[in-house]
């Protein structure tokens, strides 16, 4: 039994140090910097929206004040 128990311990070892399989050459691995470069360009550019925003309510604010005689 303990013998058994020792090889299923070995073969388990051996498994999990084999190498990794290589990826399918028919289908490439899907870029990750790309995806990486387009979430942080969709933050910047809501960002910017953000902004926009903003000083356009800033703006219609003064804009308002203005005409209120102040």
């Amino acid at each position: 039994m303990i013998r058994s128990l020792a090889m299923c311990a070995a073969l388990l070892l051996l498994t999990a140090c084999s190498k990794p399989r290589p990826p399918d050459k028919e289908r490439p691995p899907e870029p990750q910097a790309t995806q990486l470069r387009d979430a942080m360009k969709a933050q910047v550019d809501a960002a910017r929206d953000v902004q926009t925003a903003t000083e356009d309510a800033a703006r219609a604010q003064d804009a308002a004040i203005e005409a209120a005689g102040g």
